[in-house]
């Protein structure tokens, strides 16, 4: 199972998805792709298995990934202050995998439904659905 986080800006959903991960399944190879080197370089520090950056390593990491796990702004074309390029967004979300997307309400778009939870606790619950996965 091919499970990857792709992050942007400082990495630090990606970095917290990994280390959760990562504490209660040490065989799990996990992917980090980053939108900058920044991102990829905290989720390695996290216990990545492998790392990329950059737009070409998540239209080839989303084209064969199983889980993809991140903000939900992945999947929205310039989100991430632009570090999401239209072809990111159309990867991700054209992507045979199942996604895992941390709710966060900013970048200028709302998700109706989303709570007022901490970050911390989006992530928990993300991590918690992909427990109930494998």
């Amino acid at each position: 199972m091919k499970i990857t986080v792709i992050d942007g800006q400082g990495g630090r959903i990606g970095k917290t998805v990994i280390e959760q991960i990562r504490a209660k399944h040490k065989n799990l190879e996990l992917y980090a792709i980053g939108t900058n080197t920044a991102a990829t370089a905290a989720m390695l520090k996290a216990g990545a298995d492998f790392g990329a950056t950059g737009e070409n390593a998540v239209l080839v990491n989303a084209a064969d990934a199983d889980i993809i796990i991140g903000p939900v702004g992945i999947v929205f074309a310039n989100a991430l202050l632009g570090e999401i390029t239209p072809a990111i967004a159309t990867a991700v979300g054209a992507s045979r995998a199942f996604k895992i997307l941390v709710p966060v309400n900013r970048c200028n778009h709302f998700i109706a439904g989303c709570g007022e939870n901490s970050l911390g606790e989006y992530i928990r619950l993300a991590v918690a659905h992909l427990e109930t996965m494998l």
